[in-house]
């Protein structure tokens, strides 16, 4: 069922629960503003649970709700390849210069839409608890899990205290032990990725602060966030680990940085130097 998934709706709508059935309702008049939700939003917005929302995703014989989205999208897009369409509104018949400029009109957008998402409050909240910690651990999956890497990697430099590892056992376990007065940074674009939100759910219970570096406020991830920094890039199903989401994360991760460095430039200055002195052979 990928394009006639719409169709398939409402051939089974008479199935459906009524639960189901306020979910159906909902995907059906608004098709393409759910494919920019996160599981929890579409629960709010047809006034039901989570679980009604995964229970309809598994009626419709999905895996998840990631999956769901994907079959919406293709069903969504069926229509439109006569037209040539790639990613967004870049179509195969674009000159390279359009192409160009489409491109960096979207990751213009993602950055300015995070910078506008920005709140003082949490920013402050986010580095005075990195400040304190006894450990930062950083968690992501796949695209995320690249952007964990290069925010440990970045504030490595200053702060001994970071961690990260790539393997998702490895992160569990990691995230098992870590205790209060320490902070686990989990990145997930959709903040439903089950492996993510696995890691956040063990990181709470022992005790850690967490911090959700996500799209959506609300979501899977963002119930066991202590803090929230939105990113501002709109992704489809279909154009999942976009460069534009990637950058709208590295943004706030250079944010964090420079600030963290700014307010405490006496330690971080010293742990710079030593840190850049340790690999200036390597370079040569």
């Amino acid at each position: 069922m990928t394009a006639d998934f719409l169709v398939g709706i409402r051939g089974e709508y008479n199935q459906f629960t009524k639960a189901e059935k306020k979910v159906a309702d909902f995907i059906l008049n608004n098709p393409k503003k759910v494919l920019f939700m996160s599981i929890t939003e579409l629960a709010e917005a047809c006034g039901v649970g989570d679980t009604s929302v995964f229970r309809f995703c598994k009626t419709m014989d999905c895996k998840g709700y990631q999956e769901f989205k994907m079959l919406l999208s293709l069903s969504l897009n069926e229509g439109k390849q006569g037209l040539g369409q790639i990613e967004g509104d870049i179509g195969r018949d674009d000159s390279f210069a359009q192409v160009a400029q489409k491109v960096l009109a979207s990751n213009i957008d993602a950055l300015r839409e995070t910078h506008s998402l920005l709140k003082r409050e949490n920013f402050e909240k986010v580095i005075e608890c990195f400040h304190r910690a006894k450990r930062i651990c950083f968690y992501g999956v796949g695209t995320s899990m690249t952007t964990a890497m290069k925010a440990a990697d970045k504030f490595l430099k200053i702060e001994p205290k970071v961690y990260c590892v790539a393997d998702s056992h490895m992160q569990a376990m990691m995230a098992s032990t870590m205790s209060k007065g320490e902070t686990a940074v989990v990145f997930s674009y959709s903040g439903a990725t089950k492996d993510t939100i696995h890691v956040a759910e063990l990181a709470k219970k022992a005790g850690a602060d967490i911090v959700c570096i996500t799209r959506f406020i609300k979501s899977p991830l963002t119930a066991y966030g202590d803090m929230v920094l939105l990113c501002g890039a709109n992704e489809s199903p279909l154009q999942a680990g976009s460069s534009s989401a990637e950058i709208s994360q590295l943004f706030l991760i250079d944010l964090l940085y420079t600030e963290y460095y700014r307010r405490y430039y006496d330690t971080c200055c010293i742990n710079n130097e030593k840190t850049s002195a340790s690999v200036m052979e390597k370079l040569c």
